[in-house]
């Protein structure tokens, strides 16, 4: 990968060893160290890597980074968080053919980082194309994945988080994208940013790092489209949507195994068929070819990978309960405008099938200062779009509860005992709530029986 000589010139660092060394791989976990990493020595509020840098080149390091002299071979720099991020730019910076494309988004973000690699990979072979793993997207995960680059890759498809203003911004000039993409601005960190406009300018920081020649990709749906386009000025822009846009989708069908619809860019047109359900994620496929399209992809090479989809983790992934009810397991995260996605899907299920729909939901966080306004919108919701049941979880849920008219349970004990009478063989059940409540507890027990039953 980088020699110790290269690395340190490249941080202007100090290095102390042997300076013809080469490491193979970065980490900053000293768990997970391989003979030949790199070992980074983050520091934390309750952790530093320093104490773990000994550890790191027993386990076989070729080195440490580090703030602070210490045995054995190592590069000193000020401060190891900057130094990773430096390093990831400059490794990413010596990838020649290289198209990085960068995603951020209130929501659908990864599922749309996701869609992007299975039609990249489906086009040009999976190991062309880098994706984020998991939600490794802030200003330790993106360094991360820029430095798991490799000259056979083709494609980087890299997600952006944020909480605050300026870490988009951050993300966005580390990676130097040849595509720009955001998703939509909603109420999601309402705490730290103040407003849904705080949040996509937030958002909107991703264009900033744009390479010369590269394309901003903005929801022309959304509210904030025309301030995206402003942030992008003087950069080559591509739309998509629902309604009105370059790459836009008509004729769209929902079912309770996905959708189909015609996609359009341009003057060309395909048929899609969308494995996974809701249509919010018809938005999140537009979004996701609108991208594909920016590198050059054709409509049918889109299609054909969009067909080959198969969904993310813990976002409207369909199981099967042990008594073979049908179970939606959207527990991986949620805010208001995700909570009402979610509900449009089980509704839509419900009304498709004629089966009972039975919500299940946690507290939402970082709603800002309106928690309980925004917790009562969603029971409201629920009793509106003909939810026949509601059972929640978490202090702020009890007012989603009183909105809809349904019991609040104070234990997951408690509501797993009520939850366990309501579902029946023919019931569809989703369960939601945001990463603190850990509502995928609920889809485990769910699913547990004596005959270990699997997921369908």
């Amino acid at each position: 990968m980088l020699t110790l000589r290269e690395t340190a010139l490249a941080l202007n660092g100090a290095l102390t060893g042997d300076a013809d060394l080469v490491f193979t791989r970065v980490s900053t976990d000293s768990r997970d160290i391989q003979p030949g990493d790199l070992f980074v020595a983050l520091k934390g509020e309750r952790f530093d890597g320093h104490d773990h840098a000994a550890a790191a080149l027993a386990q076989g390091a070729v080195a440490v980074l580090v703030e602070r002299e210490v045995p054995g071979t190592h590069i000193v720099v000020p401060d190891t968080l900057a130094a990773l991020g430096q390093l990831g730019a400059f490794w990413r910076n010596r990838m020649s053919g290289l198209k990085v494309i960068a995603v951020t988004g209130s929501n659908g973000k990864t599922t749309v980082k996701e869609m992007i690699a299975t039609v990249l990979a489906h086009y040009a072979g999976a190991d062309a194309v880098l994706a984020t793993r998991g939600n490794l997207n802030n200003h330790i995960g993106v360094p991360l994945t820029l430095l798991s680059l490799k000259p056979e890759h083709r494609y980087a498809v890299v997600e952006m988080g944020m909480n605050h203003f300026g870490e988009i911004d951050y993300l966005t000039h580390l990676a130097s994208p040849d595509v720009a993409l955001v998703n939509n601005a909603l109420r999601a960190h309402l705490e730290a940013l103040g407003s849904v406009e705080g949040v996509a300018r937030a958002k909107g920081e991703i264009f900033g790092g744009l390479k010369d020649g590269g394309t901003a990709v903005i929801n022309a749906d959304d509210p904030h489209a025309e301030l995206w386009s402003q942030l992008a000025m003087g950069k080559r822009q591509i739309t998509f949507g629902l309604k009105s846009a370059e790459v836009h989708a008509r004729e769209v069908r929902t079912t309770d195994e996905g959708s189909q619809f015609i996609l359009g860019a341009g003057i060309d047109e395909t048929h899609v068929l969308l494995p996974v359900p809701g249509l919010h994620n018809v938005g999140n496929a537009l979004a996701a070819a609108a991208a594909s399209s920016a590198v050059g992809l054709t409509v049918d090479e889109i299609a054909a990978g969009l067909a080959s989809y198969k969904g993310v983790k813990g976002r409207l992934e369909r199981k099967t309960a042990a008594n073979g009810a049908v179970l939606i397991d959207d527990t991986y995260n949620a805010n208001p405008d995700s909570m009402r996605a979610a509900i449009d899907v089980l509704t839509g299920l419900s009304a498709a099938s004629g089966k009972p729909s039975i919500l299940v939901l946690g507290d939402m966080g970082e709603v800002g200062t309106e928690k309980v306004e925004r917790h009562i919108e969603i029971g409201q919701y629920a009793k509106d779009k003909g939810v026949q049941q509601l059972f929640t979880l978490g202090t702020d849920m009890t007012h989603a509860a009183a909105a809809f008219g349904s019991p609040h349970y104070a234990s997951l004990e408690d509501l797993l005992a009520a939850l366990n009478k309501a579902v029946t063989p023919d019931s569809i059940v989703l369960v939601k709530g945001s990463r603190f409540m850990q509502m995928e507890r609920v889809v485990k027990a769910l699913q547990a029986d004596n005959n270990n039953k699997k997921d369908a």
